[in-house]
């Protein structure tokens, strides 16, 4: 950790308070922490062992549908959540420091539309859950397009957090960190991208880009949670 850091973590940590305050912020920092690792833990084993899933050809959403959907719906919802309150986290620790306005805004923005994004389930589609047809179905549900919408706010809004966040650790003198904000906000740009362009995989580089990206806000939060 550079001076600079040091002396912008130290004036962030004194910004929020009595102990008390700071213990609540370290807690609300440990929701940020662990979101990635929920996620991508729920997710993966889902991704290993239920019937007919292939990440190659299907998106992590597709696993809300089907008997066990609940365990997905659950991980969307309470990863989240845990989001949300992280942001409230951030916003301690970065008071006063450039990003101090607009990381926690976007990373709130991101935990609730993952939120919305286990509301509203995806349709059953391309052989997912087993007996569904392959292929999209001919024409899409109501909050089939409201799901879309809220992974397209939270994936916009990870990105632009990741880059913010970047730009805050470049301005504090923090190299390594900006580095890791910027893979990714990069790695989920393009991963979202591919998928989008309809690249092959397509679904297997958006997964990697959203845990990518949830790993550097994580990580992030667990550096600031170890200096507060």
């Amino acid at each position: 950790m550079t001076t600079v850091d040091h002396r912008s973590t130290l004036s962030a940590a004194a910004a929020t308070g009595t102990p008390a305050a700071r213990r609540a912020t370290r807690s609300l920092l440990t929701c940020a922490v662990v979101a990635s690792p929920l996620w991508a833990v729920v997710a993966l084993t889902q991704a290993a062992t239920r019937d007919g899933f292939d990440i190659t050809r299907h998106p992590l959403s597709a696993l809300s549908n089907g008997s066990l959907g609940w365990l997905q719906i659950a991980d969307f919802l309470a990863v989240g959540a845990l989001l949300a309150l992280g942001a409230t986290g951030l916003r301690r620790v970065l008071h006063g420091t450039p990003g101090s306005t607009w990381v926690p805004r976007l990373v709130r923005v991101a935990g609730i539309g993952m939120i919305a994004a286990g509301v509203f389930v995806m349709d059953p589609a391309d052989g997912f859950p087993v007996g569904t047809p392959y292929g999209m179905p001919a024409a899409l549900t109501w909050h089939s397009y409201a799901h879309f919408a809220a992974g397209s706010i939270t994936f916009l809004s990870m990105i632009a957090a990741c880059y913010v966040l970047a730009r805050h650790f470049s301005r504090i003198g923090n190299r390594g960190y900006a580095v890791l904000a910027r893979i990714g906000g990069t790695a989920l740009l393009l991963g979202n991208g591919w998928s989008m362009s309809g690249g092959k995989a397509g679904t297997l580089t958006l997964a990697v880009g959203v845990m990518t990206a949830m790993s550097s806000i994580s990580l992030i939060a667990a550096h600031y949670r170890r200096s507060h």
